[in-house]
């Protein structure tokens, strides 16, 4: 018994206290941890852990529905205009005026103005802005209209400070802005 005491003596107030004694300690932990996985794992042929995996690839898309690449070939499609509505353009230039709005303008005037031309989320985003904060005063240049599809077009305007960027949908037969963005040139 008293060797025992002795080694265990030993153990704890020599060997553990050394860094050599705790790095020998840690080792037989993870190694007791590594061996005990071994033994309750599966089989070890990746073969035989798999009972009913696929012949073949699996896709996700299908391979006569034709090209699903980012880049298109053709030219986008033109936007459509329900007869009587106006068009992309005309309504760019229209909200871009009421944008920029005139000296003495409150803010309620000036989002009275935009309303009509805008879309409800637009709208609600605009509740807090004032007519002041609008970073250029004059339109300098036609508007370059790019069609992504037939219901929505991004319309550039340059202005004296910068270029206004609006995206417009088609919704209730007729064109709004739904996204406003200013670029500072």
């Amino acid at each position: 018994m008293t060797a025992m005491r002795r080694a265990l003596e030993f153990l704890f107030s020599r060997a553990l206290r050394s860094r050599l004694g705790v790095a020998a300690v840690i080792a037989v932990l993870v190694l007791g941890v590594i061996g005990a996985a071994r033994l309750t794992s599966g089989p070890t042929d990746s073969a035989d852990g798999l009972s009913n995996r696929p012949n073949r690839p699996i896709t996700t898309v299908d391979p006569t529905a034709g090209d699903d690449g980012l880049t298109a070939s053709e030219a986008p499609p033109s936007p459509v205009t329900p007869s009587g509505a106006r068009t992309p353009e005309q309504v760019a230039d229209r909200f871009a005026s009421a944008w920029l709005g005139r000296p003495g303008m409150t803010a309620e005037q000036w989002q009275a103005g935009l309303r009509p031309m805008s879309t409800p989320a637009l709208t609600e985003k605009l509740a807090g802005a004032e007519p002041g904060g609008v970073p250029a005063e004059q339109v300098t240049g036609p508007a370059a209209v790019r069609s992504r599809t037939e219901t929505f077009v991004e319309v550039l305007l340059p202005l004296d400070t910068g270029r206004l960027r609006l995206e417009l949908v088609l919704a209730d037969k007729s064109w709004l802005v739904d996204v406003v963005d200013w670029e500072r040139q």
